[in-house]
């Protein structure tokens, strides 16, 4: 039937449940060749949070190759790439690891005439990303700091302009960077556990990264 066939195409991803699934078949059919900024839609509601990935590994910290899955799904949901957080042991915490892999993701992303769509999603159940990595933060020299801050920045604004739609899939907590990140997107789908906030004004930091 219809749910074996679905399950047949996305493989070892597992499902995207319900509303998830839907933004991104209609991203993908809808928008398909519109330039410009799209207006952003927000969804809500438990068919946001993705079933897991059959056989991936929580609790483990992950190799620094691992951090950001990138999955290009095939047969009906051709053209749909997957970018998915991998770091549990931080709350996908963005790193300089996970910003460069992200960065060299989108970059090819932007230039791949066969891709519809991107969604973004955590492969860390309960948690979309908790923004950036405080603790490797505290280890950099503050140029390192600055350079981290303003490669964030780029890559996350090079995110918005990709010239197809995309959806961020958020499952749990996305705060400060992470927050920055989903609003990047053209479609944010939240499942009703999300926490969203900015929570650098607590710091008397200014967000910076999107």
């Amino acid at each position: 039937g219809a749910g074996s066939s679905m399950a047949a195409a996305l493989g070892g991803l597992g499902l995207l449940q319900g509303r998830v699934r839907l933004a991104a078949a209609a991203a993908a059919t809808s928008s398909l060749g519109r330039t410009g900024r799209r207006a952003p839609v927000q969804v809500q509601g438990d068919a946001a949070a993705a079933v897991p990935l059959a056989g991936r590994r929580y609790g483990s910290e992950a190799k620094e190759e691992e951090e950001l899955r990138v999955r290009y799904l095939d047969d009906e949901h051709k053209g749909i790439v997957v970018l998915g957080l991998n770091r549990s042991h931080a709350k996908n915490a963005l790193n300089k690891n996970v910003i460069k892999m992200m960065s060299k993701a989108v970059d090819a992303l932007k230039s791949d005439k066969k891709v519809r769509t991107v969604i973004f999603r955590s492969e860390v159940p309960g948690i979309f990303c908790a923004g950036a990595d405080l603790k490797e933060r505290a280890k950099m020299h503050s140029s390192e700091v600055s350079s981290f801050v303003s490669k964030a920045r780029a890559t996350i604004n090079e995110m918005a302009n990709l010239p197809v739609p995309t959806i961020a899939a958020i499952d749990g907590a996305a705060l400060g960077g992470g927050l920055e990140l989903a609003l990047a997107c053209d479609i944010r789908v939240a499942a009703s556990s999300a926490k969203m906030g900015l929570v650098e004004t607590k710091l008397a930091i200014i967000p910076g990264a999107g």
